[in-house]
């Protein structure tokens, strides 16, 4: 039954840094997906990052300046959704970790915490959204990143979505639950370790024989997609968000429009 104007919840989503700069179109997605789901969607002008680069580099005292602007920043909304497990994972668990037990901002971190949710999970769990209307004829495998599946235990929600897209079919590839060789800073640091495992995730993407491969945090995606570029291959990336809204009829991640 769809919610009400008076009791739908004030939902703040946070954009991401890489969505805002790489690919707009995933915050589109996931505005059009919140409000199907009967949410008032607003988007804070205030925010920035989330502070997971410093926060994974060693610069907690950085890391805790960001988390104080986008605790302050978000407060006033019922709950507050982004469309990626590592910055949803960064907010819900490891912005308490920054603040002293017994503190103000400890206090403040953990209420942000309890009411911030990654797009599809929030989707699935909290609004038991069901996607109407969409099809997309095509094989498609997912990947499930490292912080949305062992940080908040994203694993059923997006597949339980994407069930509902008439046409698509979900075939598992070998290692889905295997890290892509992103993780942020990661590659920057080991550029030959990070590229030797993104080797290993698109061999598995092609032997699924997958059109398509689709995910829930972009900076996964864009890691593999480029290397299935550079390998030739036909294997094109979406964003799971860009399909449930049935956004997925134009470029692909890494493709220029």
């Amino acid at each position: 039954m769809p919610i009400s104007a008076k009791n739908a919840p004030r939902v703040g989503l946070f954009v991401t840094c890489l969505v805002d700069s790489m690919r707009p179109s995933i915050g589109f997605a996931a505005i059009a997906l919140l409000e199907a789901a009967g949410c008032v969607v607003e988007i804070p002008r205030a925010q920035t990052c989330c502070g997971q680069p410093a926060l994974n580099s060693g610069d907690t005292a950085g890391a805790t300046e960001v988390a104080k602007h986008t605790i302050a920043l978000l407060e006033g909304y019922d709950h507050v959704v982004i469309p990626s497990g590592s910055c949803a994972g960064t907010i819900r668990v490891h912005y308490p970790e920054l603040f002293p037990a017994g503190s103000p901002w400890h206090a403040r971190a953990v209420a942000l915490a309890a009411r911030t949710f990654e797009l599809l999970s929030y989707l699935a769990d909290i609004q038991r959204f069901q996607p109407q209307g969409v099809a997309l004829q095509a094989r498609a495998t997912y990947h499930d990143s490292c912080s949305g599946l062992r940080e908040l235990g994203i694993k059923a929600q997006p597949r339980k979505l994407l069930a509902k897209v008439e046409g698509l079919a979900i075939t598992e590839m070998d290692g889905a639950e295997t890290c892509c060789g992103f993780g942020g800073t990661f590659c920057v640091k080991y550029p030959a370790i990070s590229n030797a495992i993104t080797e290993e995730k698109t061999a598995n993407i092609k032997a699924s024989g997958a059109e398509l491969l689709l995910g829930g945090d972009l900076g996964c995606l864009m890691n593999m997609a480029g290397k299935l570029h550079r390998e030739g291959s036909p294997v094109r990336a979406f964003h799971a968000a860009e399909v449930l809204a049935g956004m997925a009829d134009g470029p692909a991640i890494g493709e220029v429009a």
